[in-house]
């Protein structure tokens, strides 16, 4: 069958139990571009979601581009279905079934509370109360079967289904239209973004951190890196695609310097709102400097935290000024002027460490 480019259609999928999906979970392609990062739900969050399988209670649906009926260009993998939205839960039931996850020890069976079942997983429950352990079996969730050739129609699809939600602004960015989106999927794949930086990543951490770089180098300079300022930039970098190539080129060679210096999961690296600073300071410095950026840096830290306590202590005739201002700039760590100041501090700095 094929589809015409403007057909959009959402329909509810023919009811299929659990087993039926379980079966089938190598089929579906659980990390589509737009979609957010798994693993987001604690182990306590999965297991609530069985209970409520198993107690019987209602799951929101479950939304799938389905490609089994034609032959699309958005079939990446060449699966029969990829998650539009659902994917936290897929992982909650596939893991319980896979044995990764156990019930909650504060687990009641509402139908008969005198069964303990707090604290088992699927096998024991399969060994030892099996009429229970069909319940999950032959529970049918609702999916929605989604049918188009339009990344537009289901990078909007996901966002509507998650407006509700907490989406962080670099999630929202990952499901826009147009090229930045997979630049910004590339840059942080760098083994800086890998290996390097110590701080989380869950949430699209790195996608926002790799971004900010990007609009440095697409504007040849620091920039307020605020949430609009970004979403703007994806919009606006889809009419310019030989120049966001140019700015994403850039981008990787520097990052390419900056995996020379720091270590892998450098302390250095512990928070996102450093690392466009550091970034627009090395760029600007000679390839011979870099054996001597690190321990400047390290060096940096520990005087500017050493100046905060001498700060804190009122001991005036020991503190540095230009650390007392860098700490005024790290308060706003998005504004142009904070990356401005921050770099320029750094510069003079690293100046004298040289001298």
């Amino acid at each position: 069958m094929t589809l015409s480019r403007t057909k959009f259609t959402v329909r509810a999928f023919e009811s299929k139990t659990l087993s039926w999906w379980r079966v089938r979970k190598p089929q579906i392609d659980m990390s589509p571009p737009y979609q957010r990062r798994g693993r987001l739900w604690s182990a306590a969050d999965k297991a609530y979601l069985i209970d409520s399988i198993l107690n019987g209670f209602d799951v929101p649906k479950f939304y799938l581009a389905d490609f089994t009926y034609s032959d699309s260009k958005l079939n990446k993998k060449r699966l029969p279905y990829a998650i539009i939205d659902g994917k936290q839960r897929f992982e909650a039931i596939f893991d319980f079934f896979e044995g990764k996850l156990t019930l909650n020890s504060d687990f009641v069976f509402l139908e008969d509370p005198s069964v303990k079942l707090g604290g088992l997983g699927y096998k024991d429950i399969v060994q030892n109360f099996s009429e229970i352990a069909e319940i999950l079996d032959n529970y049918n969730i609702s999916v929605m079967s989604v049918i188009t050739n339009k990344v537009e129609r289901i990078n909007e699809l996901f966002v509507r289904l998650n407006r509700s939600k907490p989406l962080t602004g670099a999630e929202v960015r990952n499901a826009m239209t147009g090229p930045a989106p997979e630049v910004i999927r590339e840059l942080a794949k760098h083994e800086f973004f890998v290996e390097l930086i110590r701080f989380q990543v869950q949430r699209g951490q790195d996608q926002n951190a790799a971004v900010k770089l990007l609009v440095f180098e697409y504007h040849k300079g620091p920039q307020e890196t605020k949430k609009t300022i970004l979403d703007n930039f994806v919009k606006e970098a889809a009419k310019a695609r030989d120049k966001l190539e140019l700015a994403a080129r850039r981008t990787h060679a520097t990052l390419d310097d900056l995996a020379s210096i720091f270590l892998p999961k450098d302390p250095l690296l512990n928070s996102a709102g450093s690392v466009p600073v550091y970034y627009w300071f090395i760029r600007d410095l000679r390839a011979r400097d870099y054996p001597r950026v690190r321990d400047f840096l390290v060096r940096f830290e520990e005087d500017r935290r050493k100046n905060r306590q001498n700060v804190d202590e009122g001991s005036s005739g020991r503190i540095d000024k230009e650390f007392v201002e860098y700490d005024q700039f790290n308060r706003n760590t998005n504004d142009v002027a904070s990356h401005v100041g921050r770099i320029r501090i750094l510069k003079n700095k690293f100046s004298r460490f040289n001298s």
